[in-house]
């Protein structure tokens, strides 16, 4: 799907509910945090609230990361690096059908509606793949 992520990665990547987004502080200090995803052809589409810490780190730094893990321990991963920009050209969450497909039955669980999910998270941040690394880099 991806000149920059190889085939094999395809499945980990749909599989994944989460992945780990970092951006990076203004001083620096990176800052994973989970979320929800879904890849959108070659980048990645992740939505956040306005006034999130991600944005702002985002204006400091646009590099970032995603890093998956298929397993348990951890020991089989890979990390996508790229950057990210927010793409009001991407639907709202509500209209995007790859990402209520995905996540619809999860809203429940944390208590939100696709019409409040899509109120709250109406940010879209796309992520654009640079390169890829995993256990064989080390």
């Amino acid at each position: 799907m991806s000149s920059v992520i190889p085939p094999e990665y395809d499945e980990i990547i749909s599989s994944a509910y989460y992945v780990w987004f970092t951006t990076v502080r203004p001083d620096g200090m990176p800052t994973p945090t989970p979320v929800w995803f879904v890849r959108d052809g070659d980048s990645f589409v992740i939505y956040t609230t306005p006034g999130s810490q991600k944005l702002k780190f985002l204006q400091a730094n646009f590099h970032v990361s995603l890093a998956f893990t298929p397993d348990a321990d951890g020991g089989n991963y890979f990390v996508v690096l790229g950057t990210a920009q927010v793409d009001q050209t991407v639907p709202l969450a509500i209209n995007n059908p790859s990402y209520m497909t995905k996540y619809g039955d999860g809203l429940a669980a944390t208590g939100m509606t696709a019409e409040s999910l899509s109120d709250a998270y109406n940010v879209p941040i796309r992520v654009t793949p640079i390169r890829i690394r995993g256990m064989e880099d080390y």
